[in-house]
């Protein structure tokens, strides 16, 4: 089964610098853009500045009643769909509150095409980055220091024009489960299922669960983020799983890719209203459906009419031998990439079926890692990153992120900044 070649593709975790990049952790996430322009993101503030004046009329601050409602939610959206055409990285909470290492990584956006951040906000584990003072979070104690000055960093990447991203890693959150007992996978003998790290899964078809993801989402957005990431917005699909027993009472038949599906249309309309962009990490092997996609509960197109953003983790480490015709899909970045976006452009055509579009903006996460775990791979420097980039423009997408665990790049394979 293809799924097994890329179990590890969501499996992250919370590394400080200096993991060697070629051990297994960095393959713990598995699956899957022309320049935002720093013009753009200088002058956002300016044009939504005309905006509102725009909206509010004569009657400036003063104006009231639906007038003033409408204009607010039109200034929301305006917000979210600026054209912000994202050339980003991932930032681990260590390294986003260590100010030395984050004063490094914006020196190096400020000198390339770079344009965006993402940045955990709960963590591999399920705690919280940085102090959020919400009623959840509070309760459960699941705040920690990473980030001491969330507010100061914010407001630095916002004076260097930088896109910022929250990540929230939905389903697998061991902190949540073991405080809420309750709220967490179990097989039919009571027990707690653990995946191959002893972690814990939170159960999906809890709607309690949907909250508590939606109050750090809300949490991220009022301290300064533009837009909410999920990732593991999936169900496990390690050994064992198959003895997990979901609450019939809250299943209501429900498959687990619609869950997922009423889960995002539940965590868009609730985002919408805080003016914030929402997208979702998925795996690669779920484009074009078929077995993996029912397990992980992905509906790739299905998805992609719900968000601002779909973001397929299509890293060509991933990919099993001859996967696309590919003898070894490491070794082949360019081409692996290109037919894994080959594939989504397949899958989103199919899925639009003579409605305006798929949605989402396809934004994949590709590989600035050397994967030495495998027996045939190449070690991944600036050429393979360019590679891999080329392979996004070619397929006709203009967006993508990279990732490295250690939040360690190769700026070399980076165009210089405009």
């Amino acid at each position: 089964m293809m799924l097994l070649a890329v179990t590890l593709a969501g499996c992250r975790r919370y590394m400080p610098p200096g993991a060697e990049e070629g051990q297994a952790e960095q393959a713990a996430r598995t699956g899957t853009w022309t320049e935002l322009g720093r013009a753009a993101l200088a002058g956002t503030q300016e044009r939504l500045a005309a905006a509102k004046d725009e909206m509010e009329g004569p009657a400036g601050d003063e104006a009231e009643g639906p007038a003033r409602e409408a204009g607010t939610a039109a200034l929301k959206t305006l917000s979210r769909r600026l054209p912000v055409k994202v050339k980003g990285i991932y930032v681990s909470a260590y390294v986003a509150g260590t100010e030395t290492m984050m004063d490094k990584i914006i020196q190096q956006i400020d000198g390339t095409e770079l344009n965006t951040v993402v940045i955990d906000v709960k963590d591999d584990n399920g705690r919280v980055t940085f102090a959020m003072d919400t009623p959840m979070v509070r309760k459960l104690g699941a705040s920690v220091s990473y980030i001491p000055d969330m507010g100061g960093l914010m407001e630095k990447l916002k004076e260097h024009h930088v896109y910022r991203i929250a990540r929230i890693p939905a389903f697998r959150d061991p902190y949540l489960a073991e405080q809420m007992p309750d709220w967490c996978c179990k097989k039919a003998d009571g027990t707690v299922f653990r995946d191959r790290n002893g972690l814990a899964w939170v159960d999906p078809y809890k709607k309690e669960v949907w909250d508590y993801l939606l109050e750090i989402a809300k949490g991220a957005g009022e301290a300064g983020f533009d837009e909410i990431q999920f990732d593991y917005i999936r169900f496990c699909t390690e050994k064992g799983m198959d003895q997990v027993v979901f609450d019939p009472a809250e299943v209501q038949g429900r498959s687990r890719q619609e869950v997922i599906l009423e889960f995002v249309d539940y965590a868009y309309e609730e985002l919408s209203k805080e003016g914030l962009a929402v997208s979702a990490d998925v795996f690669g092997a779920v484009i074009g459906g078929g077995e993996d996609a029912l397990l992980v509960g992905q509906d790739y197109g299905r998805m992609a009419r719900r968000l601002d953003h779909i973001c397929p983790m299509i890293y060509p480490s991933h990919y099993g031998d001859g996967y696309f015709g590919i003898p070894h899909p490491d070794m082949q970045p360019y081409d692996t990439v290109l037919q894994a976006l080959k594939g989504s452009r397949e899958d989103l055509s199919e899925a639009a079926d003579g409605e305006d579009g798929c949605g989402a903006t396809v934004r994949p996460w590709l590989q600035d890692f050397t994967a030495s775990y495998l027996k045939h791979h190449i070690r991944y420097g600036p050429q393979q990153v360019r590679e891999q980039i080329q392979a996004v423009y070619d397929s006709g997408y203009e967006e993508w992120i990279l990732w490295n665990a250690g939040s360690s790049y190769h700026y070399d394979g980076l165009l210089p900044g405009a």
